[in-house]
């Protein structure tokens, strides 16, 4: 038996800092769904008391030694990847000392808690006083970490959610996106304008509504023994492995948002709950990056979700909880689940017109962390990009602009371009499926989601981080990210038509 002694002590410190953030990410959810208002600042104190002490496990003196030393140890394949993935955590965490973890913390902690008020207050004076905190935090990280990593300040945030990724190449894709997408949703507006559309009539009981969340979630497999849906400001799926949390949010005089998204949450839920069990709480057992996380969600609800089949399959639902109307029927379903109308909030946003909110996002937070743009300029830009991007007018509107997102009170900069990342993985992963099963199409119409569920736990859940980003799209696709599939899925879908034996 071969001794690996440093790999092994690594190991298990691995495993108790993955408990520690067990207990870190259920107080975190607990906070954003359940804590009542006065709980906030002892929360806060908690977390960070939490989060600095993981830190100081992560940046523990002996470990650059250790870490050196099992890299000379006679390690498997997979024991070199885990090993790979400490070594990233170890020099991430490494660049930032404790007193910064501690007030980013506090700060990010009180700026959300504040931000769920002042959103519905339309107060973005109020919110800039806590957010010039967060900002001033998240520059010192990004200069910090640029200065330990080697890469640009926005590159090393970004590179926490999406590791390797370069701002080259969001640019690029970007740019690309920003080129076609524009004339595609003034084509996608003409060619729905002479589709007739039935309007689904309310209320909606919440109640109702929840029921059909669930089932929605249970037919895509996700596991209520493992994981709990409950209600937030905003939806997000926490937790951990073991204990997944999603969340999502009800209106009674709409029902489709919180469908939809409950449907988008689940397809994170059910990676974080398909990921290898033999190596959990190692880092190879984690997620790969946010933008592969992104692309299950969008797997789930754009890919799934926007097919004419899964209309079908969520006609008699809605039937049974809100009775039976005209808009219920599976074609007048699919048109409004793929109805595409440019609006100012980006979860409620279609297919088409998201990844503009994601590039307006991408193109203020960039230069905010660089330094060329300041706080308080995002509003004007805010305005300046809608118009410029979506045709829209958000001056003085603050609660559907620049306060409609959670990321930016919580200091997540750097998630953003995750999103349509994530979109354009989807899009890859479905072109694969459906060369390698042609009859995919025929069997979503009759119900049969296992084929896309096995391909995505045998390709994506559990390899987790096994590999590499680029390692991971070449062994489930046989080739690099390649955008032009989320343009084809995009023209095909909205301009062409459902696929043959689709269902509609």
């Amino acid at each position: 038996m071969t001794l690996t002694p440093d790999y092994d002590s690594l190991t298990a410190l691995h495993q108790r800092i993955h408990r520690l953030e067990h207990l870190l990410a259920l107080a975190s959810w607990d906070r954003a769904s359940f804590m009542p208002p006065k709980g906030n600042e002892a929360r806060a104190a908690a977390l960070a008391e939490l989060a600095t002490l993981i830190h100081s496990w992560q940046t523990e003196p002996s470990l650059r030694a250790r870490i050196e030393r099992a890299q000379r140890e006679s390690l498997s394949d997979e024991q070199r990847a885990n090993l790979r993935e400490i070594h990233r955590g170890w020099e991430q965490a490494n660049a930032l000392p404790v007193a910064l973890i501690e007030r980013r913390q506090i700060a990010t902690s009180r700026c959300e808690h504040a931000w769920r008020m002042q959103r519905k207050a339309n107060d973005w004076r109020g919110f800039l006083s806590n957010f010039l905190e967060v900002v001033a935090i998240a520059r010192e990280e990004a200069q910090r970490l640029s200065d330990h990593l080697g890469v640009s300040p926005y590159e090393a945030l970004m590179h926490r959610f999406e590791p390797g990724m370069r701002c080259a190449t969001v640019d690029r894709l970007f740019g690309a996106v920003r080129s076609w997408l524009p004339p595609l949703l003034a084509k996608v507006l003409e060619h729905q304008a002479h589709k007739p559309r039935a309007v689904p009539s309310g209320p909606f009981p919440v109640a109702a509504q929840r029921r059909v969340c669930e089932q929605a979630m249970r037919l895509l497999g996700f596991d209520f023994e493992a994981g709990r849906l409950d209600v937030s400001a905003h939806p997000f799926c926490g937790g951990t492995p073991e204990d997944v949390r999603m969340t999502t949010r009800f209106r009674e005089d709409e029902f489709l948002g919180s469908l939809m998204g409950t449907v988008h949450e689940t397809g994170h839920g059910c990676y974080e709950q398909n990921l290898p069990r033999h190596s959990l709480g190692q880092p190879i057992a984690l997620a790969r990056s946010m933008a592969i996380h992104e692309s299950q969600s969008l797997s789930f609800e754009m890919q799934l979700g926007g097919h004419p089949g899964f209309a079908r399959l969520l006609s008699p639902w809605l039937c049974d909880a809100f009775g039976h109307q005209p808009a219920f029927e599976p074609d007048s379903l699919h048109r409004l689940i793929t109805q595409v109308q440019p609006g100012l909030i980006r979860v409620e946003a279609d297919e088409i017109s998201y990844p503009a909110h994601i590039i307006l996002r991408y193109e203020i937070e960039r230069p905010l962390i660089e330094g060329s743009v300041e706080a308080q300029d995002i509003p004007a830009l805010w305005d300046l990009k809608m118009d410029e991007l979506l045709g829209l007018d958000t001056r003085g509107n603050y609660a559907d602009g620049v306060l409609q997102d959670v990321h930016w009170p919580e200091g997540l900069f750097g998630y953003f371009p995750c999103y349509t990342l994530g979109a354009m993985y989807a899009a890859q992963w479905f072109a694969t499926l459906r060369r390698q099963r042609p009859q995919l199409d025929v069997e979503i119409a009759s119900g049969q989601l296992e084929p896309v569920l096995v391909w995505l736990r045998d390709n994506i859940w559990i390899q987790a981080s096994r590999w590499t980003t680029e390692e991971l799209v070449l062994r489930a696709t046989g080739e690099a990210l390649n955008p032009e599939y989320f343009r084809q899925h995009l023209a095909t879908r909205y301009l062409e038509g459902p696929p043959a034996g689709s269902g509609e």
